[in-house]
């Protein structure tokens, strides 16, 4: 089992940049698979980046390509997500998700309670 707390969230300009991270407890953070996803009002779940245990395979929801990298440190059992160049439209709570396998793709086992980021025009 892995509990993941979100931080870094919050209320920045269009065009501004955050940086999201995750903290993951216990001592097997590198067998999982990692991601973030985004719930907007009114909106269903989304995906918005992946990355596979190693850290070697990333993938990215269309609309955040180019914007948006995530990463992560084993070794701090955290995974990141920063965000540039931020758009109103990307105003969502965003949550950390972790998958027992080695790739990203496919339903995710553990999630976090989740971080407000909210883009003003």
């Amino acid at each position: 089992q892995v509990q993941l707390v979100e931080s870094g969230g919050g209320l920045v300009q269009a065009g501004g940049s955050l940086r999201l991270s995750c903290a993951a407890s216990g001592r097997t953070f590198s067998s999982y698979a990692m991601g973030w996803f985004r719930q907007a009002p009114g909106k269903e779940r989304e995906f918005v980046a992946g990355i596979s245990r190693s850290g070697g395979g990333t993938g990215y929801l269309d609309s955040v390509k180019g914007r948006f990298t995530i990463s992560r440190d084993n070794a701090k059992n955290t995974v990141y997500l920063q965000m540039n160049s931020l758009k109103p439209e990307d105003t969502a709570i965003y949550y950390c998700a972790a998958r027992s396998a080695a790739f990203y793709v496919g339903r995710f086992d553990y999630w976090g309670q989740g971080t407000q980021v909210t883009v003003s025009s």
